[in-house]
């Protein structure tokens, strides 16, 4: 096999069935999963949980296939299992080979990131962004970034859409377009990596607030106010870890942002939904068929801004309502009552 004819989708989940899905349509495509039934199922009967998939794409649980035939890998998987997948695909990985990772969140070092996570000894750089993990693990140069509003359902429905292709290179950004624009999937490019994966990793925690207001029908002026003061707060979290404003407000920016904290198609919007109608946290993500990054998200930021002194009440109001159970109305009526400041304050 000729690698340039191949495309590798590392993560069988909703969103690696999607790019999957699209990228099919341009070119062979080879998934992989550790999950032998879902590579059973795609190589035999080329479906997976009622999506269906183009004969053009197999599936495989060996990473040293898809690394030897896929010139072109997305790893779509969740951030708190990236860097060992990464991790276990670096033997097999060679300058050669081009990274364009959909991963909207982050890494933590030291160890996993869980809810009684201590930060005695944490520091602003043990936090990393996909992009890194991958330079850290391998000696892949070519990396890139997929961002932007890209609702999984929507996507498998054929609904259009435009995503964004993040890297230094362009050679990236032309590789990735050839092989994910469509009909209704139009590609953007953009040279600033590291503000469009904290835009993705951020957006999440705004999407959980959004969900709050949703599930106690507060209105969509609520959410309005809720979506741009929550920008500006990600914008701020964004210039503490290096990145500039511009990509915030842009397709991989406010354009995620509106389409994850509106829709019930999003994990972390429906998640913040649920605990306004009473569900605990530790049940919703106990029962999650996928990872609701906002919640991992949601301890970074919320250790950064408090580090750091960041004026970033609507983080610190959804820490305080989904880990120390606080009241959804009394904590948005004590944003209510903060001392005014200017509307555009962070441009």
């Amino acid at each position: 096999m000729n690698p340039e004819e191949y495309v590798g989708v590392v993560g069988g989940g909703k969103f690696g069935f999607a790019l999957t899905n699209l990228m099919s349509q341009n070119t062979n495509v080879i998934l992989y999963s550790r999950r032998s039934e879902l590579v059973d199922s795609v190589n035999k009967d080329h479906e997976y949980n009622g999506i269906k998939l183009s004969e053009n794409v197999r599936a495989t649980t060996s990473v040293e296939e898809i690394c030897s035939k896929c010139a072109m890998i997305l790893p779509v998987i969740s951030s708190i299992h990236f860097r060992k997948v990464i991790h276990n695909m670096a033997p097999f990985l060679t300058p050669e080979h081009m990274l364009i990772h959909g991963t909207k969140g982050f890494d933590v070092l030291p160890g996993e990131l869980e809810p009684n996570f201590k930060f005695e000894g944490f520091k602003r750089r043990d936090v990393k962004t996909m992009s890194e993990v991958i330079f850290d693990e391998t000696d892949v140069i070519r990396v890139g970034a997929l961002c932007g509003p890209n609702l999984s359902t929507e996507i498998l429905q054929g609904l259009p859409t435009a995503t964004v292709i993040a890297s230094e290179f362009d050679e990236v950004i032309k590789t990735g377009r050839k092989a994910l624009s469509g009909e209704r999937f139009f590609v953007f490019g953009s040279y600033d990596m590291r503000a469009a994966e904290l835009t993705g990793a951020l957006k999440n925690v705004i999407a959980l607030a959004s969900g709050l207001i949703g599930g106690k029908n507060l209105g969509k002026n609520s959410e309005a106010i809720l979506i741009v003061r929550g920008l500006r707060e990600m914008v701020l979290l964004g210039d503490l870890m290096g990145s500039s404003t511009k990509s915030f407000f842009g397709t991989a920016g406010i354009g995620d942002l509106i389409a994850t904290a509106t829709s019930n198609k999003s994990r972390n919007y429906s998640c913040g939904k649920r605990i306004a109608l009473g569900e605990k946290i530790e049940d919703i993500l106990a029962n999650a068929d996928e990872v609701v990054e906002g919640i991992r998200s949601l301890h970074i930021a919320h250790y950064l801004v408090n580090k750091f002194e960041l004026h970033a009440p609507i983080i610190k109001t959804i820490y305080k309502i989904i880990f120390e159970h606080k009241n959804i109305e009394e904590s948005i009526g004590d944003l209510m009552r903060l001392p005014m400041v200017s509307d555009v304050d962070f441009v």
